[in-house]
């Protein structure tokens, strides 16, 4: 640790990661849902519409905590300052997580907005504007004030302010049912295949940076690419949910098309530093991260890319649509870009943070390939269930509750998998919380 306000990023982390293990546990008892009958009693106290809010706003929390935590960390070394306010950071952490208390109190009452993923309500909605205007107030003026700019602050600035931007349109209600989906679209697609992609390159390029000694140019090379996919193809990505509100048929393709480019230049950028490490033999100090990066990397590329895709092509789409085939590639696609991307940060910075040089890495490594394992399991449990789903209902018209009878195997096996998948992600939060100094400085060449 450089700077003494990066120190800032430890607590956000610490905040993410009890959350990142509660929305695990939250979608276990989702899984519960599909797999057994569950009396009604729990039902009328905890329904499964409450249970799914839950699962995916934590996911949302924790993802930004993360974000956020990482960019605290990075700035400061990028721009050779100090945060311009920490006592707005930690303000900001506060009402940040007081929000997300009250939302999810507040979705236990029926207090929500109704939208996937979107649900909170107006008076929540103007705290979370808040938090992100004292957010890039602190990042833009710690930058400006330093007056040294690089790609990857750039980069990881214009991304944070695209998606503070882009959550104002997910706020309004419109009349017309067509255009509040249109909007909420806008939302959530360049969201997660846009803003977010900005800032998954930028946070990516600076750790790939730090821990193998590559170039500069070489990771910024491909953060430029990332920026002109995102300005060309980002917004035309978003035609692959068009079909569905009346557009022209055209849409599927261009946004399906479009949509798979999106993860390539991170892929890239990773296989551009394997090279660079393989020709100058170079040393990594901390291999678990490395792993991790990798990791991120593939699993956004199956996830987002070839998953995603194959999923919104005009012929697959049309039936699949908003079957348990989404999910599939919801879970894959949010697990590889953006879990295992925090997963990387907290990783890399964490043992600075907390003062451990060099760390023991065996629970990491173990917590790594027991959820990337597990994850992929799920991944094609739930494209198993999705198809049948999509046959028994959309092909053969019969009801949804004959579909559900023969997905419930399927759904049984994503439950075992997603209890391996919390005992790996158990390993990660406890070992993040309690890295042990390594006996033995581990270097992978």
């Amino acid at each position: 640790m450089e700077f003494r306000s990066q120190k800032i990023a430890y607590w956000y982390f610490v905040a993410a990661l009890p959350l990142f293990l509660l929305q695990v546990v939250l979608g276990l008892w989702l899984a519960v849902n599909y797999t057994f009958t569950v009396p009604q009693s729990v039902v009328d106290v905890f329904p499964f519409a409450t249970a799914r809010a839950f699962h995916t706003n934590l996911l949302v929390l924790w993802i930004l905590l993360g974000f956020m935590g990482g960019t605290y960390y990075i700035v400061p070394e990028e721009t050779r300052s100090e945060i311009y306010s920490t006592a707005l950071a930690y303000v900001q952490l506060v009402a940040l997580l007081l929000t997300g208390v009250a939302a999810l109190v507040g979705f236990a009452f029926g207090w929500t907005k109704g939208r996937p993923l979107l649900e909170i309500p107006f008076p929540l909605n103007l705290v979370v504007v808040a938090g992100a205007l004292i957010f890039l107030f602190n990042v833009g003026m710690t930058m400006f004030r330093a007056k040294r700019w690089t790609v990857i602050q750039g980069t990881l600035l214009g991304g944070l302010v695209f998606l503070a931007g882009l959550y104002l349109f997910g706020i309004p209600f419109y009349r017309n049912l067509v255009i509040d989906w249109y909007y909420w679209w806008w939302v959530i697609h360049l969201w997660v295949e846009g803003a977010w992609e900005l800032v998954t390159g930028s946070i990516m390029a600076f750790i790939l940076m730090k821990l193998t000694g590559v170039d500069r140019e070489v990771v910024e090379k491909w953060l430029y690419v990332e920026i002109g996919l995102f300005m060309f193809t980002g917004v035309a990505g978003t035609g692959h949910h068009y079909y569905w509100i009346g557009a022209p048929s055209y849409w599927l393709w261009v946004g399906g098309v479009f949509s798979a480019l999106e993860p390539l230049p991170i892929m890239l950028m990773v296989i551009d530093t394997m090279q660079h490490v393989k020709r100058r033999r170079t040393r990594i100090v901390n291999p678990l991260v490395w792993t991790y990066a990798i990791g991120c990397s593939i699993l956004h590329l199956i996830g987002a890319g070839v998953w995603g895709f194959l999923h919104t092509l005009p012929q697959i789409n049309y039936y699949t649509h908003g079957s348990q085939v989404t999910v599939s590639h919801g879970h894959l696609a949010f697990f590889g870009a953006y879990a295992l991307l925090n997963l990387t940060t907290f990783y890399y910075a964490m043992p600075k943070l907390q003062g451990v040089a060099v760390f023991d890495d065996r629970r990491g490594r173990i917590a790594f390939w027991t959820m990337c394992i597990a994850m992929m399991i799920m991944g094609l449990t739930f494209g198993v269930a999705g198809v049948l789903q999509s046959y028994i209902e959309r092909v053969l018209g019969m009801g949804y509750m004959t579909a559900q009878s023969y997905m419930r195997l399927w759904m049984g096996v994503t439950l075992f998998a997603g209890v391996f998948f919390l005992s790996g992600v158990v390993l990660a939060v406890t070992d993040l919380l309690s890295l042990k100094p390594a006996k033995v400085a581990a270097i992978k060449v």
